[in-house]
């Protein structure tokens, strides 16, 4: 079953991988805006996805592990790292529903870099710590750069498993990436199994990420937190779509 046009179920990836790594520890912050503020920040031939007339930003940090070229060709020391990312959810005229980075803070310099200069995808490096005691994460990123601020301090605490809702299912069953490269607008489909979510409670947020990425936002999410230990995930090669 669908929901707002996006199926829980990932399509399987058609042709070869581009390559896969593992999602773990993730958070999903979000909040809902006027989809007048996002339009103009996706890519040409795409539009703001929306549900029930809102659209969304997420606030996402997780750990990145054992990212690879092909399927399970884990690149040492570099294809590991902590990420912390600002999204928004498109929709093309093919009706492919997908995500758009405003930006990726990651913790490795060249990995962020040669996804920056290479891939074209907003990347920038960022000294980023994670703890975990018990049911209690804490997270801090500290942008390097390109300089000139961007930082996150989040102290979260992980409660019971949960079903998503149609929303949830909205914003985190995403099975491509619309980006920007060389002036096209390419569409990159990958596919993972449904996450297993977990509600969560923000004890202290305090971040301009979100605000840097263009983007205005209340200080507390509007939807529900969630959490997630993660997933395996495949990427498949890139098509041109505008």
């Amino acid at each position: 079953m669908q929901v707002g046009g996006v199926s829980p179920i990932a399509p399987p990836l058609d042709g070869p991988a581009l390559f896969d790594q593992d999602w773990l520890s993730l958070f999903f912050l979000h909040w809902a805006v006027d989809p007048a503020d996002v339009a103009p920040l996706l890519p040409t031939g795409t539009r703001p996805d929306v549900f029930d007339g809102a659209a969304y930003v997420g606030l996402v940090p997780f750990r990145m592990v054992d990212a690879g070229l092909g399927r399970r060709h884990p690149t040492p020391y570099l294809g590991t790292f902590l990420e912390c990312n600002v999204r928004l959810y498109s929709v093309d005229d093919e009706g492919r529903h997908g995500v758009v980075f405003r930006s990726l803070e990651a913790t490795r310099w060249f990995t962020a870099m040669s996804a920056r200069w290479g891939y074209r995808l907003p990347y920038t490096w960022a000294r980023m710590h994670v703890k975990q005691r018990g049911e209690r994460w804490w997270w801090r990123s500290d942008r390097r750069y390109p300089g000139g601020g961007g930082s996150l301090r989040l102290t979260v605490d992980v409660g019971e498993r949960v079903e998503p809702t149609d929303l949830e299912v909205f914003y985190t069953a995403r099975w491509g990436l619309h980006s920007t490269l060389a002036g096209r607008t390419v569409w990159t489909p990958n596919e993972h199994k449904p996450w297993p979510l977990y509600a969560a409670h923000v004890v202290e947020l305090q971040e301009d990420l979100v605000g840097r990425a263009g983007l205005r936002v209340p200080g507390e999410p509007t939807e529900r937190v969630l959490y997630s230990p993660g997933v395996h995930t495949t990427f498949g090669l890139p098509a041109i779509i505008a």
